[in-house]
This record gives C-alpha cells, structure tokens and sequence, in this order.
C-alpha cells in the first residue's frame, strides 16, 4: 500500500510539474558538456524529474535487495543453528521458561 501511495505522490508531482511548465512556454537554454541546446521549459522540467525519479529509484532498489540479501543470509544461519540444537533441548528450553513465567505471575 505504501509503494502505491508514493507512486501516486510521484505521478502527480509529475503532472504538477507539466502543468507549470505549460503555463511557461519560454525556450530554456540548457547547457552541456560539449554542447548547447533550446528547450521548452515544459520538457526540460519533466525530463529533469524523472531523472531524477529513476536515479532515486536504482538507489533505493540497491538498498532494498542488500538488505533482503542480508535477511536471506540471517534467515540461513538462524536454520542452521536450530538444526544443530537437539529437539529436546529446545522443548526443555521452552518448558523452563513456561514454569518460569508461572512463578513470577503467581
């Protein structure tokens, strides 16, 4: 729900950002690197922020696949530490912390 919200945030700044362009049909001067262009303001607004948009984007989406890398890789050990635990140690584990909890709440 929330990646809907904010596609729906980004799309209207998009839209907002067309319609102040429209409203300035001045020809913007962009300069370059090596060269020189003239373009109207409406275009350069929207190809400035959508650039932007996907360069934020590919950082974010770095991010999100490092992390659910890191959670994979936890999620392995975690496994791989409970199969080494006896079965009975952990059902022993759990009884002593339930008699536990019943001492303290009585």
């Amino acid at each position: 729900m929330k990646s809907f919200i904010a596609t729906v945030l980004v799309a209207l700044f998009f839209v907002l950002a067309l319609l102040f362009g429209a409203r300035n049909e001045q020809m913007v001067t962009v300069s370059y690197f090596v060269a020189q262009g003239e373009y109207r303001l409406p275009v350069v607004l929207g190809v400035v922020f959508l650039a932007g948009f996907l360069v934020s984007w590919l950082f974010a989406f770095y991010h999100i696949v490092k992390m659910k890398l890191l959670v994979r890789q936890a999620n392995k050990k975690i496994d791989q530490l409970q199969a080494q635990l006896p079965q009975t140690d952990i059902h022993k584990l759990v009884s002593d912390t339930d008699s536990k909890a019943k001492e303290l709440t009585a």
